[in-house]
C-alpha cells in the first residue's frame, strides 16, 4: 500500500523545544531554536540549539576567509559583473602557481598566491572542525567514530592539495579550485598517468564508494519497510521479538541467506565510507611519485593485455 512507504515523513509532532541532555561542566545553552515545515519532512523539524564554541568561531571564520578569497577571485574574471559571475560560474576557477614557481610559498598573488593562501585557511579551518567533533563527542561521552570518520576524508583532501604537491616539489600538481576545472584536472591527471582506473587503491576506492552507496541504500531502506512496526526504534527493536527487527532479518535471510544485525551494518556501512577516501588518498599519492603510467604497470603485472 502506497500509504505504508514512509518516503517523507508523514506526521510532525510538535512539542517544547528539545535542549539535549545536561552536560557537566559545559557551556549554558542558548535556546535559539525554531521549527520549520520543510526540515520535518526529511527530519526533525527542530532547527537549533547549535553549540559553536571557540574553535567552531574560528572554524567558520578561517572558512569564510577562503570562500572569500576565491569568490573574490572569480568576480575579478569576469570584471565584476554579477550576471557573468552567475552565468559562468561553473567555468571560473582559482588555479594554482605554475611549475616554474616549484613548491615555494612565496608566489605573487595573481600567480598562485591567492590560491596557497585560500589553501592555509581552508585547511585551518577544516582541522579546527576536526578537533572541534572530537571534543564534542568527548564532553557528551560519545565515541569518536565521527571524527575519525571525517579525518579519512581530510586525508584525500590534504593529498590532493598538499602532501602531494609537496612531494612532486611543484604547486602546479595541486588540483584548482573550480567545479569544471576541478574535474578537467581529473580527467587530465588520468590521462597523463595512464588511466587512473588500473591504479589498485583506485579500485578499491570505488569498490568501497559503490559498497557504501549500495550498504546505505540496504539499510534505509530496511528500515523505512519496517517502520510501520517501529523499525526506528532501533534500541527497543533489539529486545523485542517478533516486530521489526526480526521481519528485517527474515527478509535478508530469505532474499541473501545471511542478514546483518542492527549493530554490524552500521560498522559495516562505518568501514565502507572511511576506505573510500583513505585507499582513494593513498592512490593519489603513489601516483607521480612511485608510478609513473597505470597502464604500463598494469600491463606488466597482469592486470592489463600487453601493449
Amino acid at each position: 500500500m502506497a500509504s505504508y512507504q514512509n518516503i517523507f515523513t508523514q506526521v510532525q509532532v510538535r512539542g517544547p523545544a528539545e535542549m539535549g541532555v545536561p552536560v557537566e561542566g559545559s557551556e549554558p545553552r542558548y535556546e535559539l531554536t525554531s521549527f520549520s515545515y520543510w526540515a520535518g519532512k526529511i527530519g526533525n523539524a527542530q532547527l537549533g540549539p547549535i553549540y559553536l564554541g571557540g574553535l567552531g568561531l574560528l572554524s567558520l571564520l578561517f572558512g569564510f576567509l577562503a570562500l572569500f578569497i576565491i569568490g573574490m577571485n572569480f568576480a575579478a574574471q569576469v570584471d565584476w559583473s554579477p550576471i557573468a559571475f552567475m552565468r559562468e560560474f561553473f567555468w571560473l576557477t582559482l588555479d594554482p602557481p605554475g611549475p616554474e614557481y616549484g613548491f615555494s610559498p612565496f608566489v605573487p598573488l595573481n600567480e598562485g598566491g591567492w590560491y596557497i593562501m585560500t589553501g592555509f585557511f581552508l585547511t585551518v579551518s577544516i582541522l579546527l572542525w576536526w578537533v572541534r567533533s572530537y571534543r564534542r563527542a568527548i564532553q557528551l561521552g560519545m565515541g569518536t567514530h565521527v571524527a575519525w570518520a571525517f579525518a579519512s576524508a581530510i586525508w584525500l583532501f590534504l593529498v590532493l592539495g598538499f602532501i602531494r604537491p609537496m612531494l612532486m616539489g611543484s604547486w602546479a600538481e595541486a588540483v584548482p579550485y573550480g567545479i569544471f576545472s576541478h574535474l578537467e584536472w581529473t580527467n587530465n591527471f588520468s590521462l597523463i598517468y595512464g588511466n587512473l582506473f588500473y591504479n589498485p587503491f583506485h579500485m578499491w576506492s570505488i569498490f568501497f564508494l559503490y559498497g557504501s552507496a549500495l550498504l546505505f541504500a540496504m539499510h534505509g531502506a530496511t528500515i523505512l519497510a519496517v517502520g510501520r512496526f517501529g523499525g526506528d526504534r532501533e534500541i527497543e527493536q533489539t529486545i523485542d521479538r517478533g516486530t521489526a527487527t526480526e521481519r528485517a532479518g527474515l527478509f535478508w535471510r530469505w532474499t541473501m541467506g545471511f542478514n546483518a544485525t542492527m549493530e554490524s551494518i552500521h560498522r559495516w556501512a562505518w568501514w565502507f565510507a572511511v576506505l573510500t577516501t583513505l585507499t582513494g588518498g593513498i592512490g593519489i599519492l603513489i601516483t607521480g611519485t612511485l608510478v609513473n603510467n597505470w597502464f604500463l604497470w598494469a600491463a606488466e603485472n597482469g592486470i592489463a593485455p600487453p601493449l
